[in-house]
């Protein structure tokens, strides 16, 4: 077992550090849904789903 992390230990390290980079923008998207903030960056004037994006309170 050891001498397999040991051969593969690099991979690890990449895969570990992409799901970590996964999770932190997981994250922070959950967390700008919960303060309101929309995904997109133009105007939502114009779009068909502006009420399902930002239902009037």
């Amino acid at each position: 077992m050891l001498a397999w992390i040991s051969e593969n230990i690099a991979t690890i390290i990449i895969c570990v550090a992409l799901v970590a980079i996964v999770v932190g923008i997981i994250f922070s998207m959950i967390r700008n849904k919960k303060k309101g903030k929309s995904s997109c960056g133009c105007g939502c004037s114009n779009c068909a789903l502006n009420g399902t994006c930002h239902p009037k309170k």
